[in-house]
């Protein structure tokens, strides 16, 4: 919670803190309020409200006529691990393209799936490598599926989903991706990019709550899984199959989340979808960025490679700087930043989306100004 002894911190309508954070972020009254009911799981505004839900994420990437949507309890993880448990069959071999902490986090499932893998794997601060990509498919016929992570929030890079999308058409394969923090503030166009699965979670870039995470997929591609799932909670086959039979989840929903994502994705439309939520978010980066630069800190990314998500800062060289007061400084004023996660480079992260905007951003620059001031730093030294 902010600070309630420092009456001049920065409080949300809701009197939190601001997260400057890759979610769970902050979201608006609006969202909070619609959790204040209870609903039961069978019952009939409950199941419409369900129904509506999956059918506007479809329509997030144009899919109505291709692809439907299954939704999973849990965290984004959950459903990432429900995909590839459900897309690499037993027999299948998947391409893990790597360059952060998700992406060796897959590898970890494929262990625990005992699914057959081969890693590609760039540095941290390096898009995937789409001629490596097309030479490995070239090379190695028995790779069945590729995996990808749209935006890596290990740094805030963006990959070239569309180039990896082509490569991976050409070569007949089967396309996985990891959108936990892009969807739908990046484009991402189901009648453009061939894909046969993407995830994501309802407390991302949709503004949403925690607790729900959904698997887009094409449809072909889904009734082909039956049977492939090493769980039973995340078998997405079985839970798409229960859902038109008789639109209800197998298992208790969570029904409060729901209830929420369902005023998110109002609230979302109303923003202009991927153009004015993805917008929102750019400015917000690009005044984030340019502020912090002026302070002399030094983005890890170049901004062609910055996605407008997640800014990963090089921590300071000045002696007379510390990160741990640095952020409590911080969320005193009422901003909550993240920590890093490199290993390529001693960082931290702070983040541009949640129901936040350039006023928002402008205020968090001036609270990390204070915090220098209070550190007697004039101008921060970054390492080369």
């Amino acid at each position: 919670m902010t600070d309630t002894t420092n009456p001049d911190a920065a409080r949300s309508p809701s009197g939190d803190p601001y997260l400057l954070t890759p979610g769970p972020l902050t979201t608006s009254l609006s969202v909070k309020q619609a959790m204040l009911h209870d609903y039961g799981s069978r019952d009939a505004t409950f199941i419409d409200t369900n129904a509506r839900i999956l059918e506007r994420l479809v329509d997030i990437v144009n899919g109505r006529d291709t692809h439907v949507s299954v939704p999973l309890q849990g965290s984004g993880t959950f459903v990432v691990e429900a995909m590839i448990g459900n897309f690499v069959p037993v027999d299948g071999k998947l391409l893990i393209l790597i360059n952060g902490a998700y992406g060796q986090r897959i590898a970890k499932i494929c262990d625990y799936y005992k699914r057959e893998y081969l890693v590609q794997e760039t540095p941290e601060d390096v898009p995937v490598n789409i001629v490596e990509l097309d030479a490995t498919l070239d090379n190695d016929t028995s790779i069945t599926h590729v995996v990808v992570v749209h935006c890596e929030t290990t740094s805030g890079i963006l990959n070239p989903l569309r180039e990896v999308a082509e490569v991976v058409a050409r070569h007949r394969r089967s396309l996985l991706i990891d959108s936990m923090s892009a969807f739908g503030a990046l484009p991402l166009d189901a009648r453009e990019i061939e894909f046969d699965a993407v995830v994501a979670s309802s407390n991302k870039c949709l503004e949403g709550a925690p607790g729900m995470g959904f698997c887009i997929a094409r449809e072909s591609a889904l009734e082909k899984t039956e049977g492939n799932s090493p769980s039973l909670v995340l078998d997405l086959y079985d839970q798409w199959r229960a859902m038109q039979k008789n639109r209800q989840w197998r298992f208790t929903p969570p029904t409060h989340v729901l209830l929420a994502f369902d005023q998110a994705l109002t609230e979302y439309e109303a923003e202009g979808g991927v153009v004015g939520r993805g917008g929102r978010y750019r400015a917000n980066c690009d005044l984030l960025v340019s502020g912090m630069r002026e302070m002399g800190f030094k983005t890890l990314l170049p901004d062609a490679l910055q996605a407008p998500i997640i800014i990963t800062f090089h921590m300071p060289t000045n002696p007379e700087f510390d990160f741990d007061a640095f952020y409590d400084g911080l969320k005193n004023q009422g901003y909550v930043i993240y920590p890093g996660k490199l290993t390529v480079a001693d960082s931290f992260r702070m983040g541009c989306i949640g129901r936040l905007d350039q006023q928002h951003m402008q205020a968090a620059l001036e609270a990390v100004k204070r915090m220098l001031k209070q550190f007697g730093i004039d101008r921060i030294t970054s390492p080369d």
